[in-house]
């Protein structure tokens, strides 16, 4: 079912994408996107997981680089039923995390080090927890894909800016000034309306797998509570820079250049701890789950 929704994904990004096109250089600007469009396909399979990674700055990290961290994630890794994913490490203040790959075998889970500096051991497992569930269910592979678009999509449109379109064979502009500037600005957010659609529910789904993989749905609704509070002060450059990967992040990591009410991809996070403290009122068995989050201590 992933792969559905990922091909119908695909084919309404490509459809945008060849509008934008049509709209900026006529019947040839539609061929050119067409031929960007089915090298993105291709490309964005297979490796928009680490043309993701490689915006963020992530690193990835080993048993040795980061034992506590890698043996946690193994460890909620097997409770999930899951291959162990690459582990990636990327340097801001800012809390945050997200998961990315095209499917459970080819997957990564990448956390920033002021995560790791903010939040409890257990706090983190929640936080791995969710991004294992976005893994588990197939949504890495969506998520990164319509980063890769949505990223695309905006920097042809910001090409209208500067090219204004070009002369069709009857001699006449595609678009005026006027369908220029409105080009430039409907197309990202067209592509921003794609991500929303795919990320409301899907947050709340990988809420609650996650808690249920970890055991502890308080755990990871104090994370978001801290991740929240802090990602509103501690501006991420790197996410500033590509905002069309916001919907990627646990928690909505834009705030410092005015892009999150635009890419407003993430549910309210109060509403999000409010459902996991239900489940936890409504489910006493977790209990009785053991505990899985590293060792008390500095991470290494």
């Amino acid at each position: 079912m992933g792969y559905v929704r990922t091909g119908i994904l695909m084919a309404v990004m490509t459809a945008l994408f060849l509008g934008v096109g049509a709209l900026i250089g006529g019947q040839s600007g539609a061929v050119i996107a067409l031929v960007i469009a089915a090298g993105m396909n291709l490309f964005t399979f297979w490796n928009s997981d680490r043309a993701v990674l490689s915006m963020h700055g992530a690193h990835e990290v080993d048993p040795r680089a980061a034992p506590d961290l890698y043996n946690m994630v193994r460890g909620l890794a097997d409770r999930a039923g899951m291959p162990m994913p690459k582990l990636y490490l990327i340097e801001t203040d800012q809390p945050n995390a997200f998961a990315t790959g095209r499917n459970p075998e080819n997957a990564a889970v990448a956390v920033t080090r002021g995560l790791l500096r903010a939040l409890t051991p257990e706090e983190v497992a929640g936080v791995v927890a969710h991004e294992l569930a976005h893994i588990r269910n197939r949504d890495t592979l969506l998520m990164t894909v319509t980063a890769t678009f949505a990223g695309a999509i905006s920097m042809l449109a910001n090409f209208a800016f500067f090219f204004g379109g070009s002369s069709s064979e009857e001699g006449e502009r595609p678009v005026g000034i006027v369908g220029t500037l409105a080009l430039m600005f409907l197309a990202p957010m067209a592509a921003g309306l794609v991500q929303m659609a795919i990320s409301r529910s899907r947050e709340y789904e990988a809420d609650r797998i996650g808690a249920e993989i970890c055991g502890r749905p308080l755990w990871l609704a104090s994370a978001l509570g801290k991740i929240e509070g802090l990602a509103q002060r501690i501006d991420n450059v790197r996410a500033e820079r590509n905002p069309a990967t916001a919907h990627m992040f646990i928690v909505n990591p834009l705030h410092a250049m005015g892009h999150d009410r635009l890419f407003a991809t993430h549910p309210n996070t109060a509403n999000r701890i409010a459902a996991l403290r239900a489940m936890a009122e409504g489910a006493p068995q977790a209990s009785r789950i053991p505990r899985v989050a590293a060792r008390r201590g500095p991470w290494s």
